[in-house]
């Protein structure tokens, strides 16, 4: 199961996220949940990186299907945004019904 931790002040502003795990649906290299995952998670951090002057840190380790992503400072109306758009279809993963039980966010105020 992919596990995604969004981390948030108290006043909503989003400061990082950890993602790990693999989500399982299918053999390496034919998992879909696994692509679309990854697709959004490295789009945004890409995203983040070539569109905003926020300065991050990024740590990831493919192998074990692990992104650790910390924005330096408050995030920029921009970066916000774009996190916006990746937990949107993150949560879509998960709610559907096929490919619920593979992926897991959860908030956590920091």
């Amino acid at each position: 199961m992919i596990q995604v931790t969004i981390y948030k002040t108290g006043r909503h502003e989003y400061v990082g996220f950890d993602l790990s795990g693999h989500a399982g649906y299918d053999d390496p290299g034919k998992d879909i949940v696994c692509a679309a995952v990854s697709s959004i998670v490295i789009n945004t951090v890409n995203s983040i990186e070539r569109f905003t002057d926020d300065r991050t840190s990024c740590i990831s380790d493919e192998g074990d299907g692990r992104i650790e992503f910390r924005f330096s400072q408050t995030p920029s109306h921009d970066a916000s945004l774009l996190l916006d758009s990746m937990i949107l279809g993150l949560e879509q993963i998960e709610d559907s019904s096929e490919y619920e039980s593979y992926i897991d966010i959860i908030f956590k105020e920091v």
